[in-house]
């Protein structure tokens, strides 16, 4: 195929996508000026008007936010049908539009017309002869790639190109993941049509797309129930906020933007972590085990509360002693979550002093008299807030850091080196591994009733502490305040879908967190058991169960490497066959002539700097140093003149990043330089796994480096 054919295609399809995009702008007038009429609506001054007008305003809101969303590369895809099933080609895109006539002129990937356009193989070409791909920059359409899929059909369509799929994948990295939306294959696609309802695994090793395969399951099952998928919401969790940043351009690309993406540690509303703990640390606070010690702490007492309670009344002494308010505490405790208990703590107090009212001039009045002159009481009512307060998980999780405390909850259920572990763990700032903790207090405590609840008690202390609540409170964890507002409640957690990436990596403590938001939704879940850096498996496996329930399971493996190239996956499945890994080997379709490094130097820094310079030269897209926990620090001093290097935190856009092992997670670069693996592997039990996993991040080159 010439060069002036691959012209003249290319030309003829810039004409047809000049065509979608006029059509593209007269949608987006379309919208624009239902909002021009919602607005107008709104200045009608009656109440109809307003309900029109931000009913006018959110539709217009979110067809502009899916136009805008859909712009870049918005048709990719092109069919053509053998002529009994389709005279005409059939143009595949991100979104679907109409003409003027109101005729299909696009087909959005999602609907069930455009699944023949992934489906479609040479083995079973469901009627389809040529299947092209058309790529873009912006607007404009620079190539086509085709593949004949029906060879005995007689015809002159011209075929262009390598083959899509391997365009794709020689396609240099940048520092975000993008839509494989054109080039899904067939074992990818029957996973992300696959049945809505229970839960879809999607299993397979390291560079099959696991990750942006249930990205796109995510938008397919928005475009097909969107009523229910964007009123529930979906949540999509991955394990780092690098990984978050990575992939967060997919689902907009795809026409999603009703989507929560959250890292581990910004999964609860209002908290957000970074930093993670030691790994022995986070295995202590991980274990299931931490549930138990969590229950024990909500149920203590309040640490500096009030212990004693005395007043006079008539001829009687009435105390509230250690005896007394412990059976109160256990009364209260008994009725559910300790915060819901609020509107009943002035009168179960109340009905303990009543009991011990005896004298004569004292019994010549009511309990209900009795009752209103303690409630008006203000050394009752500072006695019983500060007593029973409103309590903020934060807070409750902060009485761990008194070793005393600490102590006493964990007798039986962690040994000494665990609480030894834990009492040194306790940061400035909050850690991955706390946001679980707090959570799982959060469901303990529960939340406080609302004003409307408590008609029983309608001068007790709950009104005082629900006015904090209905402002807003300030909460304290390591001597840092933050704010959290009053809407982040229990009750407001359920999600209609939940995408969970990189599973193996969940602590059965973070199950149990992720498992709260979906009791009543579908799942993705997404994982590869070989790459895991929990080191008890059984343990999540359970948690996982548990968080799942009883929905039906559908699972798809996903058997090809699209990522590494031949060369750099055959020495990581060596290394992982010699470090015992039970790893899921995939297929890697793609070669490149270049074999991985081992490099052995005497000066390190020397070395790195040398190994950063061969592979900036050698490849045009992003190159990753990654480095054991320790030597993080000091590897980043060395680079930080680098051109293109910037802190893994804010270099989004930089070419060189210093990284260390599980910040690889779920990302790749086209090269790698793994600075002292041996150390790297050494780092905790699940080491092996770990290094597996950065083993398998490259895409062209790999070279690792070792001080004699």
């Amino acid at each position: 195929m010439n060069d002036d054919v691959a012209a003249r295609e290319i030309a003829s399809e810039q004409e047809f996508v000049d065509t979608v995009y006029r059509q593209l702008a007269e949608s987006a007038r379309s919208a624009e000026q239902l909002a021009a009429e919602g607005r107008a609506r709104g200045q009608l001054g009656h109440e109809g008007g307003l309900v029109e007008r931000d009913a006018m305003l959110f539709q217009a809101a979110r067809r502009m936010a899916t136009l805008d969303a859909a712009h870049e590369g918005l048709v990719f895809g092109r069919l053509d049908m053998r002529a009994e099933v389709d005279p005409e080609p059939r143009y595949v895109g991100r979104i679907g539009l109409r003409d003027t006539n109101r005729d299909v002129l696009l087909i959005d990937w999602r609907a069930p017309a455009a699944a023949v356009f992934y489906q479609a193989t040479h083995a079973d070409p469901h009627g389809v002869i040529r299947r092209r791909i058309l790529r873009s920059q912006g607007v404009q359409v620079i190539g086509v790639e085709d593949d004949l899929l029906d060879a005995e059909v007689e015809t002159e369509l011209p075929i262009v190109g390598e083959g899509a799929l391997m365009a794709q994948l020689s396609r240099a990295r940048d520092r975000s993941m993008h839509s494989i939306v054109a080039t899904i294959q067939a074992e990818q696609d029957k996973a992300i049509r696959a049945p809505e309802k229970g839960v879809v695994l999607i299993t397979g090793g390291p560079g099959t797309g696991k990750t942006v395969v249930a990205l796109h399951r995510a938008a397919f099952l928005l475009y097909g129930d969107r009523r229910r998928y964007e009123t529930g919401g979906v949540l999509v969790v991955g394990p780092s906020g690098v990984f978050m940043r990575y992939i967060e351009r997919v689902l907009p690309s795809l026409g999603e933007t009703a989507v929560a993406l959250r890292s581990l540690g910004d999964v609860v509303d209002g908290l957000k972590a970074s930093r993670r703990d030691d790994p022995r640390v986070a295995e202590v606070k991980g274990a299931v085990e931490m549930a138990e010690l969590l229950r024990r702490t909500s149920r203590q007492s309040v640490p500096g509360g009030p212990r004693e309670y005395r007043m006079f009344y008539r001829d009687d002494v009435i105390t509230l002693g250690p005896r007394e308010l412990g059976q109160v505490r256990r009364q209260l405790l008994s009725m559910g979550p300790r915060n819901r208990s609020t509107n009943k703590v002035a009168s179960t107090l109340i009905d303990h002093m009543w009991r011990q009212v005896k004298s004569e001039r004292a019994r010549e009045r009511t309990k209900e008299d009795f009752a209103e002159e303690v409630r008006t009481d203000d050394r009752f009512l500072d006695f019983a807030s500060n007593w029973w307060p409103v309590l903020d998980a934060a807070t409750v999780l902060g009485w761990l850091r008194d070793t005393d405390v600490l102590t006493r909850v964990a007798e039986g259920v962690l040994d000494d080196e665990a609480v030894r572990l834990l009492t040194k763990s306790w940061g400035e700032d909050l850690s991955v591994d706390d946001i679980p903790l707090i959570d799982e207090l959060r469901y303990l405590l529960g939340d406080p009733p609302l004003v409307n609840d408590i008609d029983e008690d309608p001068l007790g202390i709950a009104d005082s502490s629900l006015v904090e609540l209905t402002l807003g409170s300030e909460r304290e964890y390591g001597g840092q305040r933050s704010w959290t507002p009053p809407t982040n409640r229990v009750e407001d957690d359920g999600y209609a879908h939940v995408l969970i990436d990189e599973a193996q990596d969940l602590t059965p403590m973070q199950w149990r967190m992720v498992g709260r938001r979906g009791r009543t939704a579908t799942w993705t879940i997404v994982g590869d058991p070989a790459q895991s850096s929990w080191p008890v498996p059984a343990e999540a496996i359970k948690a996982r169960s548990e968080a799942l329930g009883q929905k039906a399971q559908h699972e798809f493996h996903l058997s090809t490497n699209y990522r590494n190239s031949s060369e750099i996956y055959a020495f990581a499945a060596a290394f992982a066959e010699r470090a015992g890994l039970a790893a899921d080997l995939p297929n890697a379709v793609r070669s490149t002539g270049n074999e991985p490094e081992e490099r052995r130097v005497s000066d390190l820094e020397e070395g790195t700097r040398t190994a950063l310079a061969d592979l900036t030269n050698a490849v045009d897209g992003t190159v990753g140093i990654v480095v054991p926990v320790a030597r993080r620090a000091e590897v980043s001093a060395w680079l930080a003149s680098w051109p293109g290097y910037a802190e893994q935190s804010t270099g989004d856009e930089a070419r060189v990043v210093v990284l260390t092992g599980l910040d690889t997670k779920g990302l790749e670069f086209d090269g790698i330089v793994v600075v002292e693996p041996g150390e790297i592997e050494a780092e905790s039990s699940t080491g092996a796994a770990t290094l597996y996993v950065v083993l398998t991040r490259a895409t062209q080159r790999l070279v690792t480096l070792t001080r004699t």
